[in-house]
C-alpha cells in the first residue's frame, strides 16, 4: 500500500483511498489496536475516524491543523491516549504534549503510553483550574481540547490565554449535547463562535463532525 504526506498537513499521511495515517514514533507499537502499515521502509499507524475526532474533522474536509513538526502541544481531556498519540507521532521527537486528564483511571493509562513514548507526558489536574498545573507546563505552540463539559468554551479561552504563545492555534471540540441538550446543535455552535471570537481569537476553521461524532463540530483558532 503507497501512503504519502497529506497536501498542507505536516506529519499526516494518507493512501489512495483517503484513509488518514501518521508515522509511528514507537516502531512496533499499536495504541488502541489500530492497523500498522509498512510502506518503504517507513511504519505507519491507521488513525481511525471512529475513535478520533480530529481523524474525523479530516474525513469531513479539514484542509489544515496547523500542527507542525516540534510543536509543544497541550492536550485537555487527553483519556487513555488515543488522539494524543497521534499528535505526538505529528509533532516528533523534537515536540511535545502535555496530556492532561482529571480521571486517575485514564492517567494511570496515560503514564503507561508515555513510558513509551519520549515526548509525551501525563498530567492530573482539572483543566478547569488553570492554575493548579502551571508549575508542570511551558508556554505551547497549540491547545487541543476535547472535554464534555458545559462550560467548555469557557475552559478553552482560559487555557488559550494562559499557556498558549501570540500567533499559536487552538482546536477546540465542542459536543454541543454536553452544554445544553434541550437546544438545538447549531444554536450552540454558533454561541461558541461568538464566545471565541469575543475572546479575541481568529475562527480558522470549523466543521460539525457528523456523521462519525453525533452533534459535534470542530474550532481552529489562532491567538492574535
Amino acid at each position: 500500500m503507497r501512503i504519502e504526506e497529506a497536501k498542507g498537513l505536516a506529519g499526516i499521511f494518507v493512501d489512495k483511498n483517503k484513509n488518514y495515517y501518521t508515522k509511528n514514533l514507537v516502531r512496533g507499537e499499536s495504541v488502541y489496536s489500530e492497523r500498522l502499515v509498512l510502506d518503504r521502509g517507513s511504519e505507519y499507524r491507521a488513525w481511525d475516524p471512529t475513535r478520533s475526532k480530529l481523524a474525523a474533522a479530516l474525513k469531513r474536509g479539514l484542509q489544515q491543523t496547523n500542527l507542525r513538526i516540534g510543536d509543544k502541544v497541550l492536550y485537555l481531556g487527553a483519556a487513555t491516549g488515543t488522539t494524543p498519540s497521534h499528535i505526538s507521532d505529528i509533532v516528533g521527537r523534537g515536540g511535545f504534549v502535555f496530556a492532561l486528564d482529571f480521571a486517575p483511571r485514564v492517567v494511570r493509562e496515560l503514564v503507561f503510553l508515555s513510558e513509551k513514548r519520549p515526548n509525551m507526558t501525563p498530567v492530573m489536574a482539572d483543566a478547569n483550574q488553570v492554575m493548579s498545573y502551571a508549575h508542570l507546563v511551558t508556554g505551547v505552540d497549540f491547545v487541543y481540547m476535547d472535554l464534555a463539559q458545559k462550560n467548555q468554551a469557557e475552559i478553552f479561552i482560559k487555557n488559550v490565554e494562559l499557556y498558549l504563545k501570540k500567533e499559536g492555534f487552538g482546536m477546540l471540540f465542542v459536543k454541543s449535547r454536553s452544554i445544553d441538550i434541550s437546544r438545538k446543535p447549531f444554536e450552540i455552535y454558533k454561541e461558541v463562535k461568538t464566545k471565541l471570537e469575543n475572546a479575541g481569537l481568529v475562527i480558522v476553521d470549523s466543521r460539525k463532525l457528523d456523521p462519525y461524532e453525533k452533534d459535534h463540530s470542530l474550532f481552529l483558532v489562532k491567538k492574535k
